[in-house]
């Protein structure tokens, strides 16, 4: 089942080599922008445009829910922060906020799965309270997963309407970074021990504990693998099935989004199984400390824009990188080129030293 959602045409490769062209009539020497020339072709790629235009309407979505398996150990704080902090977003008091303002972007929270009661305007797609703990049951029913997918894909499709055009997936949850390692480890065929981190800053008792949650989630998980659905309802929880339809929608939309740390990473692998080419509409945004993110990075063979250690989540690093793209847009569509300036070539210079 793919639930709607088929292969994704890449962004426009005319408008890229338009893109690519316009870069060596711009007042530099031919590369010296270095990777924001590369940015600023994709986001025109993206956009359907040379020049491409200043964002407008940036926006992030906080995707928030619990997980069973926090119950467990496997976090350094108790499951009820999730709903504090959904609270503490719509106050305005977050690092998410703060972030937001400075990148020029606007902030949305999406209650997928809090294990508790949210301010309704954030609780119009919830599924249900808290995912199963998946070291030992499923994670969702077949009608949950399902409901979590048209979720995300229904959260796509209003914030695209509505004019978005650029879209920052986060996430909220305590315990999140053990499901998310799960579908990672598993996907990347990878060891537990090789993939878990710290999360939330456990101490090695608790790290213990995770890899043992982990092993488990993954002994479930293998069996369902190459079914991104059935994976998502066994071994990973609403919140990260929203995001998948969020992402893959994003993508069939044509909308770029800036992925997030290792939670949003890891469900776009599933995205980009369930949505073939989905993945050429997004940018990561960082790379964070936590050993599976690096390895979701490298099996979708995406190049991160900035390693500041960071694992917050929420969208942090993602609003962080922000201004980068700001900038590959300004450079792109604001420099003069060298016939508008009155600047000579390194071809003109070549030919007066012939002469």
């Amino acid at each position: 089942m793919t639930h709607g959602f088929g292969p994704v045409a890449a962004p426009d490769a005319q408008v890229r080599g338009a893109a690519e062209q316009r870069q060596t009539q711009l007042t530099k020497p031919a590369g010296s922008l270095g990777r924001l020339e590369e940015l600023g072709n994709w986001i025109a790629a993206c956009q359907g445009v040379c020049p491409p235009k200043q964002f407008e309407r940036a926006r992030v979505v906080v995707f928030a829910g619990d997980h069973g398996v926090a119950e467990h150990g496997v976090s350094a704080y108790p499951s009820e922060v999730t709903a504090q902090m959904v609270a503490n977003f719509l106050a305005g008091g977050a690092a998410v906020n703060a972030l937001a303002a400075v990148a020029g972007a606007t902030v949305r929270v999406a209650d997928i799965s809090v294990d508790g009661d949210t301010d309704p305007t954030v609780s119009q797609h919830k599924v249900r309270r808290s995912s199963g703990s998946i070291d030992r049951e499923d994670a969702l029913t077949q009608e949950e997963v399902a409901a979590a997918l048209a979720a995300g894909r229904a959260i796509a499709d209003e914030e695209v309407d509505a004019g978005a055009d650029l879209l920052v997936a986060g996430d909220m949850g305590i315990g999140n970074t053990t499901p998310a390692t799960v579908l990672v480890a598993t996907l990347t065929n990878t060891e537990p021990v090789a993939a878990v981190g710290r999360g939330t800053g456990v101490d090695d008792a608790g790290w213990i504990r995770k890899v043992a949650a982990i092993r488990d989630g993954m002994r479930r998980a293998r069996p369902v693998a190459a079914d991104p659905v059935e994976l998502l309802r066994v071994a990973a929880g609403a919140d990260f099935a929203a995001m998948v339809g969020f992402l893959a929608q994003a993508a069939t939309r044509r909308t770029p989004v800036l992925l997030d740390g290792v939670v949003v990473t890891a469900a776009a692998l599933v995205a980009e199984d369930l949505a073939a080419g989905a993945k050429a509409w997004w940018l990561p945004a960082h790379r964070s400390t936590e050993p599976a993110h690096d390895l979701a990075l490298k099996h979708l063979r995406l190049q991160p824009l900035l390693d500041l250690s960071m694992r917050l989540g929420e969208g942090s690093g993602a609003l962080t990188a922000l201004p980068l793209l700001r900038a590959a847009v300004a450079t792109l569509s604001e420099m003069s080129t060298f016939a508008d300036a009155g600047v000579s070539t390194a071809d003109e210079a070549t030919v007066d030293l012939v002469k």
